[in-house]
This record gives structure tokens, C-alpha cells and sequence, in this order.
């Protein structure tokens, strides 16, 4: 996974400038990229000037505390998707004083997921001052490790267009 962190610390060194440049912040909330998005971001130097932490949220105990949210306000919805993803990003955003709030939340392969998401769909959210959007992924592949990757790859992506567009 270094190679990984080392092809996206570029982009995560834009995302950096751009939000110390807005004097904002973001928080991450990593479904099934496992903390690659935070990690990412995570290899500038002095981060925690854009960075205030969040969290892997990979069952549903990490989901009540890092999102503190009754049961009720899932009512309807299934992971990986953008209901549900847009969800998680506001409540990482309010919960941890963010500007912003990031969130990924997809099916990577290797196993069944729990709301019955195909293997290699994942769908990143983002909510701050900007607006909320969303970026859905399907890759159609089982491959759990490359479904990581692009699925981080695409979250930052969400991030960084919105910033330089807004």
C-alpha cells in the first residue's frame, strides 16, 4: 500500500493547499477503504492544519459511535449507496467540527456484503459549505485490494473537484 499512499500524496498535497487556503477542515469517515482516505491525506506534513481525524467505519458499533445517530435515521437505506454515504459524510463533519465531512461507503469484494452491494461498488460523499455531492463507483471487480485503491481514489477525487470548483 505505500505504492498507493506515494501515487496520492500529490493529490492529497493539492487537497491540502487548497483547504489551508480556505482555512477549512475535513473529516474522514472510511468504509471499505479501510483508512486509505485519511492515511492519504495524512502523509502531508502538518496536516492536522486541514485534518481532524475520523475514523474506519466497518461495522455497525463504529457506525453508532463515530456517527452517534439512532438506528432510525437509517431507516430505508443500504450501504453503498448515496443516501447512506451522504449520511456518514455530515455526520463526520458535525461530530468532529469539520467543515467538511468525507465518506466512502462500498462493497470491495472477497465476502458478501451486508445490504447485498455487488463487489466493486462504492459511493463517496462529501458535505460542507459548498453543497453535498456524491460520486458513485462501480469497477465490477472482486479484486478487494484493487476496490480499495480506486475506491480511494475516487473519494479524493470528489474532494478536490469540489474544492477547486467551489
Amino acid at each position: 500500500m505505500s505504492d498507493l499512499l506515494r501515487e496520492l500524496h500529490p493529490q492529497a498535497e493539492r487537497i491540502a493547499a487548497l483547504l489551508r487556503a480556505r482555512g477549512e477542515k475535513v473529516a474522514v469517515a472510511d468504509g471499505a477503504t479501510g483508512g486509505l482516505i485519511a492515511a492519504s491525506l495524512l502523509t502531508v506534513p502538518g496536516a492536522l492544519d486541514f485534518f481532524v481525524g475520523g475514523g474506519v467505519v466497518y461495522s455497525f458499533r463504529a457506525r453508532e459511535i463515530l456517527f452517534a445517530l439512532p438506528r432510525e435515521a437509517y431507516a430505508g437505506m443500504r450501504g453503498a449507496s448515496e443516501d447512506y454515504a451522504l449520511l456518514q459524510a455530515r455526520a463526520i463533519r458535525d461530530n468532529f467540527g469539520a467543515a467538511w465531512g468525507l465518506a466512502e461507503s462500498g462493497s470491495v469484494g472477497g465476502s458478501t456484503h451486508p445490504s447485498g452491494a455487488p463487489a466493486g461498488r462504492s459511493v463517496a460523499a462529501l458535505a460542507g459549505p459548498g453543497g453535498e455531492f456524491t460520486r458513485p463507483l462501480d469497477t465490477a471487480f472482486d479484486d478487494r485490494i484493487a476496490n480499495m485503491a480506486a475506491f480511494t481514489r475516487n473519494a479524493l477525487a470528489l474532494l478536490e473537484e469540489t474544492l477547486v470548483s467551489g
